[in-house]
Formats: C-alpha cells, structure tokens, sequence
C-alpha cells in the first residue's frame, strides 16, 4: 500500500499541478528545474509533510530487508532518494524523465531500491514497502 502511495506521489510529481506554489515540483519545473535520471529527490507526504525514509536497519521479522518509514524532519540525509531507470531502459544519467514514465528509486546512503514484499511490516501490519 505504501509503495502503491509513493508510486502516485511519483506519478502525481509530473504530472498535476495541485497547488500553484512556489514549494510545488510543476512550478519548479516551470522555473527550469528538472528531474532527470541520477537526480537526488525527497518525497513528502502533502498532507503530513513527512518524508520517504531508510536506513540501514533492517525489518527483525518478514522479508528481513531494510525498513523503509516516513520521518518529520527536513534535514534527515536519510531520506535522499536517486532516481533511475528501469533496467529494460535505454536511459542514461542526465535523460530527462517524460511525464507518465515509471521509474525505480535507490536510496541514497545504502544504495539499496525500493520495492514491496507481500510481508506484514511489524511496525503498522501493512506490507511492507
């Protein structure tokens, strides 16, 4: 369900315009800014304003991989997110990133991707993202 949220902030980041504000990822690529692939983004819930969040922990139970949560503060270097490809992709580095086009994220500090597992997450009981 997690993943399923991110994929629509992912999709929703490219595509609408939802709030005409100087904070809002259309406006700035209005003012030039772009998102290609090798780009370092944070994703923020709109609602919480918390971020996409990992880190080198992994789950103690389920898939046993690394956890991946939200977190409040904005300074957080564990929420930086590099934006990639996908492997049947010729994209490059650099490329730009056409609205609709589905991506894969890598977590900046681990290098490890987001993904899902059909894995109850002991935190919420969701699966785990």
């Amino acid at each position: 369900m997690a993943l399923a949220f991110f994929g629509l902030s992912i999709y929703l980041l490219f595509t609408l315009d939802l709030h005409h504000s100087s904070a809002s990822p259309v406006y700035a690529a209005s003012q030039g800014a772009e998102i290609t692939y090798g780009s370092t983004i944070k994703l923020m819930h709109e609602r919480t304003r918390f971020r996409l969040h990992s880190h080198d922990v992994p789950y103690g139970t389920g898939s046993g991989q690394q956890s991946v949560t939200s977190f409040p503060n904005v300074d957080d270097s564990n929420s930086y997110w590099i934006v990639r490809p996908l492997l049947s992709s010729s994209s490059k580095q650099g490329d730009s990133i056409k609205s609709g086009t589905i991506i894969r994220l890598q977590h900046m500090r681990t290098r490890k991707w987001l993904h899902s597992h059909l894995h109850a997450s002991p935190i919420s009981g969701n699966l785990e993202p």
